[in-house]
């Protein structure tokens, strides 16, 4: 398949580009295109075919829900029914952006586009390529993360690139997403409202917001499972690389911990030097140094820089491309140091819990 490629900037949309993706949209295609949080593949909703055949490409399990994207308030009801009160107060808030909502489901959406739910998982994205092209097609777009199932999240056209080229009909190159994480999906239906995914919006906000706190399980801290998914996130592996992953995080951070965790890192590395050609350490600035200096003359241990402690949305923008950027690498093997699980941090810590092959707690 030929798969065509717009570069467009989403400061300055070539309204002509955006038009082509959307009649793709319009005729059953799959278009990929940037969001704030990560690109999506996106197809009608109302197109069971197409709906499918994103579970195709991605190799996506056909239990897994899509998220639903919508232009503005006027769509909800085209997608959703008996929307409940507290919904509008958080929505009017924080819409459009990176908070997804499930909601009942109307009836004119496909069962392939739920999971075979009866509920639906519904956001509108403040990105103006992604708004634009949900207004052309004339359809709210379905529309999960477009990478292969189970792989690290896409925040550049060249993350789809690798996994689509060839696959899908177009991609539209947007440039890198602002926050690199995918949305804090919520379930408002329960009472209290349960955590499924976080995300690029902390909980805190929303609770905030609504005035009570939020049922977060363990699954949404990407300790386990749950039993069935009613969004993306909640079940089976996701955002792993190829390569063997270790996961160190702590309970706490302070100067103590962090002393004893970056000791645990420093003695993990040299043991699977031994049998790894290529040992990648993913470090945040505040201990980046201490690797560099016991490695410096060692070829075969390789440091990133994932980010500040002190600024978790560089982290968060940062992860998914060093995940990917970590995979190209034969017979290498990952190290991740953890950050403190509060505010964005609960989001990264549930992605590389779900991507770590082991996870080392000190």
């Amino acid at each position: 398949m030929y798969t065509k490629i717009w570069k467009i900037d989403p400061f300055n949309i070539d309204l002509t580009l955006i038009r082509e993706a959307a009649e793709i949209i319009r005729r059953g295609g799959l278009v990929a295109f940037p969001t704030e949080t990560v690109y999506g593949l996106g197809a009608d909703v109302f197109n069971s075919a197409a709906c499918r055949k994103i579970f195709e490409v991605k190799k996506r399990p056909m239990d897994n829900p899509l998220i639903i994207h919508i232009k503005d308030f006027e769509q909800l009801d085209l997608v959703s029914r008996e929307v409940p009160e507290k919904i509008f107060k958080v929505i009017k808030r924080l819409w459009p952006g990176p908070l997804t909502v499930i909601l009942k489901k109307s009836l004119e959406i496909p069962r392939e586009a739920t999971g075979g739910l009866d509920t639906v998982a519904v956001r509108s994205p403040a990105h103006p390529i992604a708004l634009k092209l949900i207004e052309l097609s004339d359809t709210p777009i379905a529309a999960p993360s477009a990478n292969i199932s189970g792989k690290p999240s896409p925040t550049k056209a060249e993350h789809v690139i690798e996994d689509f080229l060839g696959i899908i009909d177009g991609i539209i190159d947007g440039g890198e997403t602002i926050f690199g994480i995918e949305s804090t999906i919520i379930n408002f239906l329960t009472d209290p409202p349960t955590l499924l995914r976080p995300g690029a919006y902390p909980v805190e906000i929303i609770e905030e917001i609504i005035g009570e706190k939020i049922y977060i399980p363990d699954f949404a801290r990407g300790l386990g499972e749950a039993e069935r998914a009613l969004a993306p996130g909640m079940k089976y592996r996701h955002y792993a690389p190829d390569i063997p992953m270790f996961l160190v995080e702590s309970s706490s951070y302070d100067d103590y911990k962090l002393s004893l965790l970056t000791d645990k890192i420093l003695k993990l590395a040299k043991d699977l030097s031994r049998s790894y050609k290529i040992v990648t350490i993913a470090a945040t600035r505040e201990t980046i140094d201490i690797y560099e200096r016991e490695f410096r003359d060692n070829p075969y241990i390789k440091i990133i820089d994932i980010g500040s402690r002190k600024n978790l949305y560089e982290i968060a923008k940062n992860i998914f491309d060093v995940l990917r950027k970590a995979d190209k690498t034969k017979d290498s093997v990952l190290i991740v140091e953890g950050v403190e699980e509060k505010s964005l941090g609960l989001a990264i810590m549930n992605r590389l819990r779900k991507a770590s092959s082991k996870r080392i707690v000190i």
